[in-house]
């Protein structure tokens, strides 16, 4: 298995526009950061974790020319905001028209009929996205193409619900500021664990670095990475230096091998 951080910023990314920060101006290129998604190779089989703003540069980065599926972790556009640019992969054979499956849960379908609607209308003009979008319940594992996916509930907030994934030994959560005893048990015995850390200071949605650190200190994983990040987490250089063993700042373009 194979993943490969295509962004790890938060909604605004960063640079964010108009900051004068060291972290925004910074030459490192670890510091610059698309909003948050991730692309997951099991075999053959190419899976993608979210299609913001940043998905179509994210696709062009890693030269990719098909995917099987999405999954969504939920509505907000950093996250999905991307998903008209599946057309590419529609008509990347024309006359083959290849499908792209989008996974989301109720809630976070129905945003996408809604702001996609021309995708999914009777009478579609022509080049619309051509999606097939499958709802599924949290609380179930699901295949696609061959692959598990077991569904890790959490809170974005008190009015928001996300939904983390885990692949095997890869767990994936983004978004998240509360999580059950229930969801972190699935998480056991996992090698590799992808948590959000928005910033050191106390967030009202967002994993702070330490509760994210909690979080993986309850796991156990033997490797864990932190994504999601905004300027507010600090120049990458110095923050790395912060962080306990085994425990990595993610930056985009990272590409790292997870043993089945």
């Amino acid at each position: 298995m194979r993943l490969t951080f295509l962004g790890t910023g938060t909604s605004q990314g960063v640079p964010t526009i108009g900051c004068r920060c060291e972290v925004c101006h910074s030459t490192d290129p670890r510091d610059s950061r698309l909003r948050t998604s991730a692309m997951v190779e099991v075999g053959d089989v190419r899976i993608i974790i979210d299609a913001g703003p940043d998905f179509r540069y994210q696709m062009l980065r890693t030269g990719v020319r098909h995917i099987d599926a999405i999954l969504l972790t939920h509505e907000h556009k950093d996250h999905t905001g991307g998903i008209d640019d599946v057309r590419a992969f529609n008509f990347v054979d024309f006359p083959v028209i290849h499908r792209v499956d989008i996974y989301a849960t109720a809630r976070t379908a129905a945003c996408v009929r809604k702001d996609f609607d021309y995708a999914f209308a009777e009478n579609k003009y022509r080049g619309v996205p051509e999606i097939a979008l499958h709802e599924f319940d949290p609380s179930k594992t699901f295949d696609v193409k061959g692959v598990q996916v077991v569904p890790i509930r959490g809170q974005h907030s008190e009015r928001f619900e996300v939904t983390g994934y885990r692949l095997g030994r890869l767990a994936y959560l983004t978004d998240f500021k509360q999580i059950e005893e229930s969801e972190i048990e699935k998480l056991q015995g996992v090698d590799t664990l992808v948590v959000n850390a928005l910033r050191w200071q106390d967030h009202i949605s967002h994993f702070t670095v330490e509760e994210a650190l909690a979080l993986i200190a309850r796991v156990k994983p033997r490797r864990a990475y932190l994504t999601h990040m905004s300027h507010d987490i600090g120049l990458h250089a110095h923050s790395a230096e912060r962080l306990p063993q085994g425990v990595e700042l993610a930056y985009d373009t990272l590409t790292i091998e997870i043993e089945d």
